[in-house]
């Protein structure tokens, strides 16, 4: 479920809010019930976790998985 960021028009007020990508925008502000627009973001990016995402990883010995000295992996 993404998180999309609103601005109240009068106030200023800025916030965060869960939602289903079906669910309509809002349209008042929490703190002074005003109207509120809708802010595009750049979005927080990909993360990737553990190794093997990168160029640079160092790959497994086939040592360790093969006995016989031919890799059945590649």
């Amino acid at each position: 479920m993404p998180t999309y960021d609103y601005k109240c028009t009068e106030c200023g007020y800025k916030f965060e809010k869960f939602q289903n990508m079906s669910d309509e925008p809002l349209k008042d502000c929490p703190e002074c019930g005003k109207a509120v627009k809708r802010i595009i973001g750049g979005g927080s990016g990909i993360i990737f976790k553990g190794s093997g995402f990168y160029v640079n990883d160092s790959k497994k010995s086939c040592d360790s998985c093969c006995s016989n000295g031919k890799c059945s992996s590649n």
